[in-house]
């Protein structure tokens, strides 16, 4: 039986503390290192044996998406099974797009953690009963579910950070765009979510279980 090395990235000690050992019980499955913020996660998967990571989505230091993507650049070949508190139906369907090989709740049992872990060590994607469900009904096209649901990968990365009241100034620096792209943005975030202000997008995160 071959192993499968894991890093778990959660920001609560007692969280990773509960993962490794739910994990560590089961024969064919190592955890190689842990993070607690989301910087850390390229020095670790650079030093560490790692197949799959499982990786929280609200960090202390920075967001789960923004080190979902810095891990898609650098190792592509790490699967990413995103872990999070937020409602599968708000979030999951954005961190597919977003290059996740899945998205299990926090909520869920350890049967079906362990579950998705195996499905995506097999290069499957892993996805909840209702979020299987809104991807049947053909949620790419905009006809169901949430609003944010329409956004494309970069959106949704600047929803979020406009929601989190950064200005658009500080979301250009940090993503290394000029600000009349994060701009451009902005204003079809806007368009598409029938929203006026950036107050009516932090309301909207907040009403929807999107900010951390």
């Amino acid at each position: 039986m071959s192993t499968l090395n894991l890093i778990l990235v959660d920001d609560h000690e007692l969280v990773r503390a509960g993962l490794k050992q739910i994990l560590c019980a089961e024969p064919d499955l190592k955890v190689t290192a842990e993070c607690h913020l989301g910087r850390d996660v390229l020095s670790a998967l650079a030093a560490h044996a790692c197949d799959i990571l499982l990786l929280d989505i609200s960090l202390p230091d920075m967001s789960g998406l923004d080190v979902l993507r810095q891990v898609r650049r650098h190792h592509e070949r790490v699967a990413v099974l995103i872990l999070s508190a937020h409602p599968e139906v708000q979030f999951g369907l954005n961190v597919i797009r977003a290059g996740a090989s899945g998205f299990v709740s926090k909520s869920g049992d350890s049967a079906e953690l362990l579950r998705a872990i195996r499905t995506v060590a097999r290069g499957n994607r892993y996805v909840g009963a209702e979020l299987g469900e809104l991807l049947v009904k053909g949620l790419t096209s905009g006809s169901e579910g949430p609003v944010h649901g329409g956004l494309s990968e970069r959106e949704f990365q600047i929803f979020c950070k406009i929601a989190e009241g950064m200005s658009v100034t500080a979301i250009a620096q940090q993503l290394f765009l000029s600000v009349k792209t994060i701009s451009t943005y902005r204003t079809r975030i806007l368009e598409k979510m029938d929203l006026r202000t950036n107050a009516d997008i932090t309301t909207y995160a907040i009403r929807n279980q999107l900010l951390p």
